[in-house]
């Protein structure tokens, strides 16, 4: 720590206040005020922020290496961190709309994220106990893992890859479209229309709440896991799924082995659907 110069308890509301500048301990200090100014960390490096409150737009873009500690991040403080990397945010308030995009090497644990447009073409991101709110949620972003989230919002995981899922709890409409190589462990997703076109999409121990799910899908697997108001579900999908609860209806399923206790409609019209439906409660 002692390598580090430490600016305490000072506000900072010009352009650029602090552009490139290194190796620099912001402790208690606040980004707001009548000048307005942006950018304020621009280009810098090894930064530190630790108690901070920030309600300007744009204060980390090009930085490398950061670490944020129980600040605040407001509606106000839009496109915070954009074209970084090394980035570790702890028990921080996220709160600004489009708060991640391009960055590179990203850990955040015990924040509370409200952002649309949060997270897209990051890679290599690990998020753990946390709580998000958003509208397309990482989009294209790859080399992902999620412990102990829960989510909130409409089109997320669009066009990840790479993606290990495990103790999650989301309520999302439109996850996971054009996914690739993704694995969920003990989670639950509720939602309408999930992972439309995804591909190498493995779900276990799971429950899976919604109309429409996993149509055109390539490479799916469902291990033991329950699925509730599914109708119409698995449309022209390779899939290999075992299911521990009764389920609406089936469609067309284009190849694979689904076993299944017991299923309300089999809807095999379509004469390209070679999916075999084998249900278990049936003597």
């Amino acid at each position: 720590m002692s390598n580090y110069e430490v600016i305490e308890k000072q506000k900072f509301d010009e352009e650029r206040a602090l552009y490139g500048r290194e190796h620099l301990r912001l402790v208690e200090c606040s980004f707001d005020g009548p000048a307005d100014g942006e950018s304020a960390c621009k280009e810098a490096a090894d930064i530190q922020a630790e108690r901070c409150y920030f309600n300007l737009r744009y204060p980390f873009w090009h930085v490398d290496g950061l670490t944020i500690q129980e600040s605040e991040m407001t509606q106000l403080c839009r496109a915070a961190l954009w074209y970084s990397g090394d980035i570790e945010v702890q028990n921080t308030k996220l709160h600004g709309i489009k708060a991640f995009r391009e960055c590179r090497n990203v850990k955040i644990a015990d924040c509370d994220i409200i952002s649309p447009e949060f997270g897209w073409s990051v890679q290599g991101l690990s998020v753990e106990r946390s709580h998000a709110v958003s509208e397309y949620f990482l989009m294209r972003s790859k080399d992902i893992t999620f412990r102990d989230v829960t989510f909130q919002g409409k089109y997320s995981f669009q066009y990840v890859e790479n993606v290990l899922i495990e103790n999650c709890n989301f309520d999302t409409k439109d996850a996971f479209w054009h996914a690739k190589n993704v694995t969920v462990r003990n989670s639950v997703i509720k939602g309408e229309y999930l992972a439309w076109y995804a591909e190498n999409l493995t779900l276990e121990n799971c429950k899976l709440i919604g109309t429409q799910p996993f149509c055109y899908c390539k490479g799916l697997k469902l291990i033991h896991c329950e699925m509730i108001d599914a109708d119409l579900c698995l449309e022209k999908s390779e899939v290999e799924a075992t299911l521990t609860a009764p389920i609406l209806s089936i469609k067309n399923p284009a190849s694979g082995r689904i076993e299944v206790p017991a299923v309300g409609e089999l809807i095999m019209d379509d004469p390209k659907a070679k999916g075999e439906v084998v249900v278990s409660g049936e003597a």
